[in-house]
């Protein structure tokens, strides 16, 4: 598929509701963008075949444990996922059509796999705003069960999970309400692609970042935080007048108040530059 027609398809996911949004087809399409002459077909066919595995093994009214199993057998049995410890870093972690080749990934990418499998045979699953590693919820009535997608699709009780707040957070780090909540699907794209984002700024390659942040626009249009974040990047690699517009652009976005005057401030150094 062109480019042109990827960034096509992208915006027009920018358009549309947090609900109506097929995450892992949007993955793909936001992977394809670093690998245009990609086949997105056969990758959609693993995909799909991913949740036909699935229903192959369920039957009705099973628990949420057989769920997860079922999940695991196909993701990481029948189909050999795992998540990346060697290279972690490695931003093809963040690409889903080089982790469907590789068949290793980030804790997200595999969670969106994950996601799609349990979506497409109706069962409630969610991504959840755990910090610093993704974590995935199924729901059934009053029951609930929270999964590591990067270990193996291992379950998580609180003892787990408090553990693994304190290593991203710090040994006074405590649970809290906001760490069990729903993500939708587009923050959880957002999130993949922030992966590489953060890593391409890391590096130093401030031209990689700012395509990064013109990527999740078209999937987020109305961020205003991304707009800002874009034109502040825009603004280091020189590219003045294209700063301007990223940040006038936030202005007409939802921003907090106090960034407002920090972007403001920012516009006027940068109009002495254009004159």
């Amino acid at each position: 598929m062109p480019g042109d027609t990827i960034e096509g398809a992208l915006r027009a996911v920018g358009t549309l509701t947090d609900e109506e949004i097929d995450l892992a087809d949007a993955a793909l399409l936001l992977g394809a963008l670093d690998m245009p002459s990609a086949s997105l077909e056969r990758y959609r066919a693993h995909v799909g075949r991913l949740g036909d595995d699935v229903t192959a093994l369920a039957r009705a009214g099973e628990s949420l444990e057989r769920r997860r199993r079922h999940l695991n057998a196909v993701l990481f049995e029948a189909h050999g996922y795992a998540g990346d410890t060697e290279s972690y870093d490695a931003p093809e972690n963040a690409n889903l059509l080089q982790v469907i080749d590789r068949r290793v990934g980030l804790p997200v990418s595999l969670g969106i796999l994950y996601i799609h499998a349990a979506r497409a045979q109706g069962w409630t699953v969610d991504g959840l705003a755990f910090p610093g590693h993704f974590l995935v919820r199924m729901d059934e009535g009053d029951s609930r069960v929270i999964v590591d997608p990067f270990h193996q699709g291992q379950a998580l009780e609180a003892g787990h999970l408090r553990g693994l707040l304190k290593q991203f957070q710090g040994a006074d780090a405590e649970l809290d309400p906001v760490h069990y909540a729903p993500v939708g699907n587009r923050a959880i794209l957002l999130r993949l692609q922030n992966n590489i984002k953060s890593r391409a700024l890391q590096a130093g390659d401030g031209a990689r970042a700012a395509a990064i942040l013109e990527r999740m626009l078209l999937i987020a249009p109305e961020a205003g935080g991304l707009w800002h974040e874009l034109g502040m990047v825009r603004s280091r690699l020189g590219t003045i007048k294209g700063a301007v517009e990223a940040l006038e652009r936030s202005l007409t976005c939802s921003l907090p108040e106090a960034v407002r005057p920090r972007v403001e401030a920012a516009l006027a150094s940068l109009a002495t530059s254009l004159h």
